[in-house]
């Protein structure tokens, strides 16, 4: 027999007290995570590879919202409101920050929990219960007496092992992208950090005994026949446009914007927005096309002059002025400029040109100042060739995950309302997975 209950019938739902904030001071380099709404992805997974760490004595301080396996995060204030997460490993001594919500000691099976409160019923009580503000919120007590549809415990199990397979996979994709991530840049450090790239034999070169010269410009050796110059001799630069924000709602073309960067430099698919206005033929980009960004609204310059390849499965879209497109000329390539300029030498350097009060701003003039290597083309077109068949992967895994949570989220109501069997769910899941593949 189906029944409805109230979600603090099910569970315990805990938020960060107001006087147990904490500041910018209480967030260290390591230590206990905490985690909020950027930490939760569009397709309501727990993504930790930008989390902050806060200090063992704020941890401390509250127990209540100390976060476990099976534990369940609900973004509670701001425009990403109802993003979900369900903690479904052991990610160490971790806690909540204000924006959130904790769902603890679930009476019920928590995974089944997870998929109800993603599920568009789920969604549509938080979105009605939401403050109409510059700042929606959702007060707790009305959490608190959000209605659950309950079945039997067996259903339960049966509906969150199925919906489960889909979460399995997208996460298999996301390692796949992180392992393929982190061997293009050990390539990049080999090749051009370390000055190890193939020489005439196959061999590292400098590791071989490969002829370095002493470069004055850089008071450092770099191999022979490398040239060096400043950057805007090298490159072009162009900002992008200008919007209101009655362009970005509804219909368009697509828009890269700042929040489609990611920390590390690689690309952010929930950012990019629908843009309506007008636009030349000059403000489009393209698949493979490499953009910077040039303003930071966290006043930290964490993401200024990080870099990107625009993913190559797009034809066009347009870019916003927080971002500028990067053309090399004849002596470097977008793949090499993109491994720069998320270098951590490269970002501790561009990231003293950027100003402002509340917005920073990048001083392009520190940019084309850089003095870079010029490694011969023959090298950076041997980069390309193994950069560009991983950067093609990363993106076309990207967006299998969107297609995947978007077909896991139209499965999911009629999951419940026993519309779809779960013969059926397993067909959609293998249907929509790729053979796994190894990458060495």
């Amino acid at each position: 027999m189906n029944k409805y209950v109230k979600l603090s019938e099910v569970c315990k739902i805990s938020g960060r007290v107001g006087w147990k904030g904490y500041t910018v001071n209480d967030l260290r380099p390591n230590g206990p995570w905490v985690i909020g709404a950027n930490d939760i992805t569009s397709t309501n997974i727990l993504d930790l590879s930008e989390a902050k760490h806060i200090s063992r004595e704020k941890f401390e301080e509250s127990p209540e919202i100390k976060i476990e396996i099976n534990d369940i995060l609900i973004v509670k204030v701001g425009s990403t409101i109802g993003k979900i997460a369900i903690v479904d490993k052991d990610i160490g001594e971790a806690t909540i920050n204000p924006n959130t919500v904790l769902l603890k000691n679930c009476k019920i099976n928590p995974h089944y929990l997870y998929y109800y409160l993603i599920s568009s019923a789920g969604q549509q009580y938080i979105k009605n219960h939401s403050s109409a503000s510059a700042q929606p919120a959702l007060n707790q007590k009305d959490l608190k007496e959000m209605p659950v549809k309950l079945f039997n415990s067996a259903i339960h199990n049966k509906i969150s092992n199925q919906l489960k397979a889909f979460n399995k996979k997208i996460d298999i994709n996301k390692n796949i992208n992180r392992e393929l991530v982190n061997q293009a840049k050990a390539i990049y450090d080999y090749w051009f950090i370390q000055y190890d790239f193939p020489d005439k034999n196959g061999k590292p070169y400098k590791s071989s005994g490969g002829k370095m010269v002493y470069n004055e410009d850089l008071k450092r050796e770099i191999p022979i026949g490398w040239n060096v110059n400043e950057l805007g001799n090298e490159i072009e630069i162009k900002r992008g446009i200008s919007y209101k924000s009655v362009e970005i709602k509804g219909n368009g073309i697509p828009m890269i914007n700042l929040n489609s960067f990611n920390l590390d430099g690689t690309y952010k698919e929930s950012g990019v927005k629908m843009y309506s206005g007008k636009y030349a033929t000059k403000n489009l980009v393209k698949g493979g096309d490499l953009l910077i960004a040039v303003t930071d609204v966290t006043r930290n310059a964490d993401i200024i002059g990080k870099s990107i390849l625009v993913p190559f499965y797009y034809d066009e879209l347009v870019y916003s002025m927080d971002i500028a497109k990067v053309i090399p000329k004849e002596n470097l390539t977008e793949s090499y400029l993109m491994m720069l300029f998320n270098s951590e030498h490269y970002h501790n350097y561009i990231k003293w040109y950027a100003s402002g009060t509340i917005v920073l701003h990048l001083n392009m003039d520190g940019m084309k100042w850089y003095k870079a290597e010029l490694p011969p083309k023959s090298l950076l077109e041997k980069f390309d060739l193994i950069y560009k068949p991983i950067a093609k992967r990363i993106a076309e895994t990207t967006k299998q995950n969107n297609q995947l949570a978007d077909l896991r989220d139209w499965l999911l109501p009629m999951l419940m309302n026993g519309q779809v069997t779960v013969k059926e769910t397993e067909e959609h899941i293998n249907q929509a997975a790729e053979p796994q593949e190894n990458y060495s």
